[in-house]
């Protein structure tokens, strides 16, 4: 073996039912006393028991999907004004990519709470959004100093929201196989990821209340970050990105609906990967075990579900073009991408 693993620097605490008291216990572990609460006005009344148990000197309610720049510049100002020390973050990806930004120019730490599957608690990467190019990028600033889980936070998650967002940690799990800088380490992490997610997610959708269910898949939403935080972003989520961007697609939903094409497109050229995913289904092929868990969930199944138009096809094959890592297990070309985006686009069934 010849490779190099960097594990970054977090504390993890899973509370269930406890997060006032553990979110509390992190802040003042931090030396901080005065904190800048992010979380969506659709998130208040799980961050209220928290802001109770916390010196919140701002609470701030403006979160957008894939995190707007002039939205980020607000939030930046206002932690300034506010003289805020330390953030925290109550809600799903997009809050976690707010709290981010701001931490990325002013160097404040984070503790984030969870409330989705999203996984961008875990991991070193910022996206910001300026038109329709959205940019992502890694900084040790924007990694939280501490993530706090408490399941009882996720059993009001909609049905349909978990299935996405679970889907969008499977598919962080399904690109660590063979991100840019993927490793043995990475991949026995996301091998374990999909077999907590594929575990999970089923009791989930079937008792959203099963706080046994949630954390499951709430262990196995980390696990899917940190080995993507390690591994880089591979092509699904290069695509992801700018078709995210692009077209203002909701993340998950897009996550969930791109994945399966691109593990059918990337199996056949990576072996290795291919056992591993399989294996952790319980299955004798990759696809084969994903397709279906995705039809056990119902799962999200065409992007034109969701608002992206069929010329945007074309328009975005440049930009994913240029995206996608070099040593993609499958060559990539104009040709077979656009098949793929085509067929991700109609929700057509894989062969």
């Amino acid at each position: 073996m010849r490779f190099t693993h960097q594990t970054l620097p977090q504390r993890v605490v899973f509370a269930a039912g406890e997060s006032p008291a553990a979110v509390a216990t992190e802040v003042e572990a931090l030396g901080c006393s005065k904190v800048m609460l992010i979380a969506s006005d659709r998130e208040k009344e799980l961050a209220d028991p928290i802001a109770k148990e916390i010196p919140v000197v701002l609470r701030h309610e403006e979160v957008v999907m894939h995190v707007p720049v002039e939205v980020a510049r607000r939030a930046r100002r206002a932690a300034a004004d506010a003289g805020a020390d330390v953030l925290v973050s109550v809600g799903g990806g997009s809050t976690t990519g707010l709290a981010k930004a701001v931490a990325m120019t002013t160097g404040l730490p984070i503790v984030a709470v969870p409330t989705t599957y999203a996984g961008s608690e875990a991991t070193d990467v910022w996206g910001l959004t300026e038109g329709e190019t959205k940019t992502t990028g890694v900084d040790d600033k924007v990694l939280p100093a501490s993530v706090v889980y408490d399941a009882a936070l996720l059993t009001t998650l909609p049905g349909e929201m978990t299935v996405a967002s679970g889907l969008n940690a499977m598919a962080h799990c399904v690109d660590s196989m063979w991100g840019p800088r993927a490793d043995p380490i990475d991949r026995a992490l996301a091998q374990e990821g999909i077999r907590a997610l594929a575990t999970g997610l089923p009791t989930v959708a079937e008792d959203s209340t099963s706080v046994e269910g949630i954390e499951q898949t709430l262990y196995g939403a980390y696990l899917a970050a940190v080995a993507f935080a390690s591994a880089g972003s591979g092509m699904h989520h290069k695509i992801c990105h700018v078709l995210g961007g692009m077209f203002n697609l909701p993340h998950a939903q897009t996550h969930a609906v791109v994945l399966p094409y691109v593990l059918a497109f990337n199996a056949p050229h990576a072996s290795e990967a291919e056992a591993r995913v399989a294996q952790a289904f319980g299955s004798r092929k990759a696809s084969a075990g994903l397709a279906a868990l995705r039809e056990v969930l119902d799962a999200p199944r065409a992007l034109r579900d969701y608002g992206m138009p069929q010329d945007g096809i074309a328009k975005a094959l440049g930009p994913v073009m240029k995206a996608i890592p070099a040593n993609n297990p499958t060559p990539v070309t104009y040709a077979n991408l656009t098949l793929l985006l085509e067929a991700a686009w109609a929700g057509d069934p894989i062969n």
